[in-house]
C-alpha cells in the first residue's frame, strides 16, 4: 500500500528540538556537563494548592464525564483573575472560551475568522504555532518585521495600505516568543486605532503576561480603551501557574468573535477534564501570591543571563519581561549550525532564531528555565567558545 500524505502536510517542517535533544545526549554520553536552555517548559512545579486541588476531585467518582466546554466555576475565576489583575471587566458567559492549550486555540482560530487567501498580519519573529494556523486555514500571512530599530515591536505605520485594507486579523505577542518586547500604552492605543480604522479582529497572545519583572502589575492588551470593540486575547496556564502538561487556556474578549470561536469549538472537542479546569480556577484564586514568587525567580535569572551574556560579548535584546533571551551571537556563522556546534564545545543547548522567522537569522533563543547555578554554568561554557 502506498501512504501519501496530504498536500496541507507540506506546510509542515520537522521541527529542529528533536535533532537538538539528540545532539544534547551525545554531548552528554561523553561525560561533558549539559545545561539545556531550548524549551520553553516551566522548571519549577504547580503551587501545593493547585496540585491538592486537582488530587482531590481527580479522586471523586463523578469527575469523569464531558464537560462540553468551561465550567462556571472556571469562566469566573478568570473574570475574577482579570479583575483583579488588569481591571478588565469581562462577563464570564459571553467573553470567556477555554481552549485546550493556548497552541490548540491559536492553530484554531484562523478557521474562525478567515477565509482562504485572506491576510493575516503576524510577527517576524514569531512563534511558530501562528503560521500554523494561519496556513492550515488557507489565509496568507503578511511578516511585520521586528527590529531593533523599532523596540522589537512591529510597525504598523510600514503595512501598506492596500494589505491593512484586506486583512482579517492581526497576531501580536507582547512580551513575546521568542522575542521579549514589552509596549508601552502608547503602542496598544495605536494598535486599537488601526483595528477600528481598517476593521481588523486583533488577537493578543498574553501567555507570558505575569513574566514582568518591572511594574506593579501585568500588561493587558484589552484593558486598553476601546479593546474590547476590537479584539481578544489568549491566555495559557502553562507558563505562569506551570501546568503545561494540564493542556488549559482560555480566550477572552468581544463577546461577537468569542461567539464565533465557541461555535467551532463545539465541533471539535468536549471540554477539558473537570478537575484541571478545578485546578486551574485554583491558581487563578491564588495568582498574586504564586506569580509573585515567580517573578522573584525569573527575574534574578532574566538578569543572570542577560548581564552574562553582555559581559562575554553578545548582543542581547533589551527586556523587562518573558520567558526567554533573544540574543545575537559574536560569530560569522549560520544560526542552525551554530546551535549545534555550541552543544559540540560546550554543552550549552538553544534555539537558532531562524526557525521563527527570516528575521531571526544570528540571533538564538535561550529560556529561562534553569536555575541561577545553571545559567551561570551556561554562560561560563559560552565563554569558550571558539569559532
Amino acid at each position: 500500500m502506498k501512504i501519501e500524505p496530504s498536500l496541507k502536510m507540506s506546510i509542515f517542517e520537522p521541527a529542529i528540538f528533536g535533532d537538538l535533544k539528540a545532539a544534547a545526549e551525545a554531548k552528554k554520553a561523553t561525560g561533558a556537563e549539559v545545561v539545556d536552555l531550548s524549551l520553553g517548559s516551566p522548571d519549577l512545579p504547580p503551587d501545593e494548592k493547585v496540585r491538592q486541588a486537582l488530587s482531590e476531585q481527580s479522586a471523586l467518582a463523578t469527575t469523569y464525564g464531558y464537560t462540553l466546554s468551561g465550567t462556571k466555576r472556571f469562566n469566573e475565576a478568570v473574570a475574577n483573575y482579570y479583575q483583579r489583575r488588569s481591571g478588565v471587566t469581562l462577563n464570564p458567559d459571553t467573553e470567556i472560551i477555554q481552549t485546550m492549550g493556548s497552541q490548540e486555540g491559536l492553530v484554531h482560530l484562523p478557521f474562525a475568522l478567515c477565509n482562504e487567501g485572506d491576510i493575516v498580519l503576524t510577527t517576524n519573529p514569531a512563534y511558530v504555532a501562528y503560521d500554523a494556523g494561519i496556513k492550515l486555514a488557507g489565509a496568507v500571512p503578511y511578516y511585520m518585521p521586528l527590529r531593533a530599530e523599532n523596540g522589537f515591536l512591529p510597525n504598523l505605520d510600514d503595512i501598506p495600505e492596500d494589505i491593512a485594507r484586506k486583512a482579517k486579523l492581526l497576531i501580536l505577542n507582547l512580551p513575546g516568543n521568542p522575542v521579549p518586547a514589552l509596549p508601552d500604552a502608547t503602542f496598544f492605543d495605536k494598535v486599537v486605532a488601526f483595528a477600528k480604522e481598517y476593521n481588523v479582529p486583533v488577537l493578543h497572545d498574553a501567555a507570558y503576561s505575569e513574566y514582568y519583572f518591572t511594574g506593579d502589575s501585568p500588561s493587558s492588551f484589552l484593558s486598553t480603551p476601546g479593546a474590547m470593540e476590537v479584539g481578544m486575547e489568549i491566555n495559557s496556564l502553562s507558563k505562569s501557574f506551570s501546568l503545561a502538561g494540564a493542556r488549559i487556556a482560555y480566550i477572552v474578549g468581544n463577546a461577537e468573535m468569542i461567539s464565533i470561536i465557541r461555535q467551532l469549538k463545539s465541533n471539535l472537542d468536549y471540554g477539558i477534564f473537570g478537575p484541571i479546569q478545578e485546578a486551574a480556577a485554583t491558581a487563578l484564586d491564588h495568582a498574586e501570591e504564586i506569580t509573585d514568587r515567580l517573578r522573584k525567580e525569573f527575574s534574578q535569572r532574566h538578569k543572570v543571563l542577560m548581564n552574562g551574556l553582555a559581559e562575554i560579548g553578545w548582543s542581547v535584546t533589551p527586556s523587562n519581561g518573558g520567558m526567554f533571551v533573544w540574543a545575537k551571537y559574536p560569530f560569522e556563522l549560520d544560526d542552525k549550525e551554530f546551535v549545534f556546534k555550541a552543544i559540540e564545545q560546550c554543552g550549552v543547548v538553544m534555539v537558532p532564531g531562524s526557525i521563527f522567522g527570516t528575521e531571526g537569522a544570528g540571533f538564538v533563543r535561550l529560556a529561562l528555565v534553569q536555575k541561577v547555578e545553571e545559567l551561570e554554568k551556561a554562560v561560563a561554557q559560552l565563554s569558550t567558545l571558539d569559532m
